[in-house]
């Protein structure tokens, strides 16, 4: 079981990265949870969403730790890293971070989202780039089965997938343990 928390500000995608991995894991035949959490304003404000994914029955959507952490801004990192099991994994979007120590009680992992989607021509596919390093880093699915079932998910909706399944490939390429 994984417990799951993106977390940033409005128009980053940090609700839609999480609806995008509960329907790829409920597709691939795992148990899944979503809640979210989001102020009034649409772009700008604090945005979040939690995410069980799991082989066995959810108990709670709620959980009291993180076993992994996507920040997709300085200010979701230092908000929600109390959050953070021992063991757990961060992964920080690095276009939004300045050098820091973390701690050693979790292993983090950054990507350079921002840059990586606009190098490819998709400046709203950072939340994908970071969608890739989180499956890099924790290893919870197969890279191929993911950009896979990625694929159909954007060809489902009508919405032309490869630009968006390169983010996701560079970030699980690019994405780096850096803590």
């Amino acid at each position: 079981m994984a417990d799951i928390m993106f977390a940033g500000i409005g128009g980053q995608g940090v609700l839609t990265a999480g609806k995008i991995l509960i329907q790829i894991a409920a597709e691939n035949g795992k148990n899944v949870s979503w809640t979210s959490e989001y102020s009034a304003e649409m772009r700008g404000g604090i945005a979040l969403c939690r995410v069980v994914v799991s082989d066995e029955e959810i108990g709670s959507p709620y959980p009291d730790t993180l076993d992994v952490l996507v920040c997709m801004n300085e200010d979701a990192y230092n908000t929600y890293i109390d959050q953070a099991a021992d063991g757990a994994k961060i992964i920080i979007n690095k276009s939004l971070f300045s050098d820091r120590e973390y701690p050693a009680n979790v292993e983090v992992f950054g990507v350079d989202a921002m840059g990586i989607s606009a190098d490819l021509n998709n400046t709203r596919g950072a939340n994908l780039v970071m969608m890739g390093a989180m499956i890099a880093a924790t290893q919870m699915m197969d890279k191929q089965q993911f950009s896979d079932t990625l694929r159909d998910y954007f060809d489902h909706k009508g919405i032309p997938s490869e630009k968006n399944v390169q983010c996701f490939e560079a970030g699980y390429e690019k994405a780096g343990k850096i803590g």
